[in-house]
């Protein structure tokens, strides 16, 4: 396949090569910041399953700091370490029934991010090839190109 894309390309214009490589870089930025995206919510996922389990280790009643954003922290008092409200994205939350259940969500995100980030990587890496691929042809054209001139 990748000795046919090269056929294909080689008989590309200059400006359709200039075009393929800009189009393929473009989409590999924009995959790469999702990996990106993707690593980070994987992250506080993590987070989220480490704070859950922390949290399960407290006695009720325990004083603690909650935190109302990233810099604002209030005292509080833990009242029941079984129900727990788990942040599902754009500031919804859904209480889960017991810590186990928040847990078990927390997991089965994380192993859905994994395989969202495996597929995207994928991806990510044929267009990468790809678009080195058209600026190896490009510069090949344009080196063919340069003596003539």
């Amino acid at each position: 396949m990748a000795a046919t894309a090269r056929t294909e390309m080689e008989k590309m214009s200059l400006e359709q090569l200039k075009a393929v490589k800009e189009q393929t870089d473009l989409e590999v930025n924009v995959l790469q910041d999702s990996l990106t995206n993707i690593r980070s919510a994987n992250v506080r996922l993590e987070n989220a399953a480490a704070a859950l389990h922390d949290l399960s280790l407290r006695p009720q009643g325990k004083q603690m700091l909650v935190p109302l954003t990233a810099s604002l922290y209030v005292p509080g008092k833990l009242d029941d370490a079984e129900k727990v409200l788990v942040d599902v994205g754009t500031g919804y939350f859904i209480e889960q029934k017991t810590m186990v259940e928040g847990k078990d969500y927390c997991e089965r995100k994380i192993a859905l991010l994994k395989s969202n980030y495996d597929q995207l990587l994928e991806v990510a890496t044929k267009k990468k090839s790809i678009a080195d691929e058209a600026g190896a042809v490009l510069q090949a054209k344009l080196k063919l190109l340069a003596p003539s001139q």
